[in-house]
């Protein structure tokens, strides 16, 4: 739930591409809803096809990146004629029900070794991992999520505070959010490509369980991004958007 201002031009896919970008409700240029229950993932879903029959468009690519990959989704599973192409960019797996433990979130922390801030960050992680994990440690493990701890990294972390809702990162996830069954059934009909794109240094979402989520479709490609992490246009935008490009130009 944080304003589509983060994903900035994703890159410079933007110059390749026209992308529409939506806030959702509660977030960014949208309106703060009357119902708090609507932030419920699910129900965003409604507001992607609202904005499908304002544009008029009869059928579009889809692009989702981690939670919103999730709304994503669950529009493909609903609306599948509608998609042309689906991109899920680092994605979350709540909608499928396909989370990483920490032990796998581990193996991919270990490979960070060599960084100066990665004794603080490993600690923190124990931490947070024991039941423990205080702000700070919070803090800590950030660079984490990043393939390079740079400037931009840095800028890209510090604006989150400032374009994510709070109440409705809460209410995502509520209770009826997911039917994971359900959508798992749906995916296994999803005829148009799929490209899931990893990070290989995403502890947020680690390469093995992408894998799985590729698995569940008929038609997807898994494609590891080197030395990236959860937000791979900022790690390498040459190699991310040659890789998002090639397969929105290829064949069906």
């Amino acid at each position: 739930m944080r304003e589509s201002a983060y994903l900035g031009g994703l890159g410079g896919l933007s110059a390749h591409r026209q992308l529409i970008m939506l806030d959702l409700r509660g977030t960014g240029g949208s309106a703060m809803p009357a119902d708090p229950g609507s932030y419920r993932c699910d129900r965003l879903v409604d507001d992607v096809l609202a904005l499908r029959d304002h544009l008029g468009l009869d059928s579009f690519d889809l692009l989702g990146h981690s939670a919103g990959a999730n709304v994503a989704v669950q529009y493909a599973a609903r609306h599948q004629r509608q998609v042309n192409k689906l991109a899920l960019i680092t994605p979350s797996g709540r909608a499928v029900d396909l989370e990483p433990d920490n032990e796998l979130r581990r193996q991919i922390m270990k490979l960070r070794h060599g960084e100066p801030w990665f004794a603080e960050a490993a600690a923190a992680f124990e931490r947070i991992d024991a039941g423990a994990g205080t702000a700070c440690d919070w803090r800590a493990i950030t660079p984490l999520v990043y393939g390079r701890w740079d400037a931009d990294a840095q800028a890209h972390w510090a604006a989150e505070e400032t374009q994510t809702n709070e109440d409705a990162a809460h209410a995502f996830a509520a209770e009826g959010a997911f039917d994971a069954a359900a959508t798992r059934t749906a995916l296994a009909t999803f005829g148009s490509p799929v490209l899931i794109l990893a990070g290989a240094f995403d502890l947020v979402r680690p390469p093995a369980v992408l894998a799985e989520f590729a698995g569940l479709f008929p038609a997807a490609q898994l494609v590891v991004q080197p030395g990236a992490g959860h937000y791979p246009w900022l790690d390498d935008a040459g190699r991310f958007v040659s890789a998002v490009t090639a397969f929105l130009d290829g064949g069906t």
